[in-house]
């Protein structure tokens, strides 16, 4: 009697932990999807669906979300790598990688982490594009790796259900030898700028200051020629007017002489200064020999045609 009641106690004890089995699973097959995510829905171990955002009501037992994908953006980082550049110079270089899941069935099923898929493929592009790139260009052509990781991710993404936005290099680390090399590079490459800029200077100084030579000595002569030409003209002018005034007392002695009794007048006035000179002579205290004809002063007026006039 005892040992069925137990076993009856068993069964429902059986029946009751089923029951609750079904229950967790009967909450499990109820699905909330979020916004911007995707599950990849299995049905007895073989793929059947993609739940988007909503909610999904799956079979017990039966349905299982085997994969839950982000659609969202994400950021992946791509650890240090050794590469050597085309004049064997080991550089040490990371970065990271922007991608997001277009195709949440490829990424499920087309590689197994598409994760560490997208790493691996970007270190070995970006060795391969460093190896064929000189030292200092691979700290110039940055965009140029980045381009080409992208490319190769893009097409591997196509089979991988991924998209590769873009790949950004983070650090390019050389070693502390060449680095300091490169250091020493820089510091003389300034050193020569600055000199190079102080010669220029100098030199445009000196073309400064010759050409404020130069001005200046056009500015003195043509002031000098100016000058010159003002006096030459200023001496032309006094010329020409005393030749004026010269001209225009002639032109009134010759009317004074023509008027009546002008050349009795004008005789008058010669003989007044003819007897000034002369008297003038006498007054120097010494003897003055003049020839006989400079006393006869009727034969000068005479001469000069200016005869008295009765």
């Amino acid at each position: 009697m005892q040992l069925a009641v137990n076993e009856d106690l068993i069964v429902m004890a059986i029946w009751g932990l089923i029951f609750f089995i079904f229950i967790i699973k009967l909450f499990q097959s109820i699905r909330l999807v979020p916004t911007k995510s995707a599950y990849i829905v299995e049905r007895l171990g073989k793929y059947h669906s993609t739940l988007d955002a909503g909610f999904h009501a799956l079979i017990p037992f039966v349905d299982k979300v085997a994969y839950i994908h982000d659609l969202k953006e994400e950021t992946i980082d791509v650890p240090p790598q050794e590469c050597f550049s085309s004049d064997e110079v080991k550089v040490e270089v990371d970065g990271v990688i922007y991608i997001s899941v277009v195709d949440p069935v490829k990424a499920s099923y087309g590689v197994t982490d598409y994760r560490y898929a997208a790493i691996q493929l970007a270190q070995t592009t970006t060795r391969s594009v460093i190896g064929t790139l000189e030292l200092d260009r691979t700290f110039e052509e940055r965009d140029v790796i980045s381009a080409k990781v992208v490319e190769v991710l893009d097409q591997a993404g196509a089979l991988w259900g991924i998209r590769v936005h873009r790949y950004e290099i983070k650090n390019i680390q050389p070693p502390e030898t060449v680095k300091n090399a490169m250091e020493m590079q820089v510091n003389a490459e300034r050193e020569r700028r600055a000199l190079l800029a102080k010669s220029e200077g100098d030199k445009q100084a000196k073309i400064n200051r010759s050409e404020g030579i130069k001005a200046e000595t056009i500015n003195r002569s043509e002031g000098e020629m100016q000058k010159r030409i003002n006096e030459a003209e200023g001496k032309a002018e006094e010329i020409l007017a005393i030749a004026r005034a010269t001209a225009e007392s002639i032109e009134r002695l010759a009317a004074v002489i023509a008027a009546p009794g002008g050349q009795n007048a004008l005789r008058l006035q010669l003989g007044e200064q003819y007897l000034s000179q002369l008297k003038g002579l006498g007054q120097q205290g010494s003897r003055v020999v003049v020839p006989a004809n400079m006393v006869n002063f009727d034969q000068w007026m005479d001469a000069m045609g200016l005869k008295e006039q009765g």
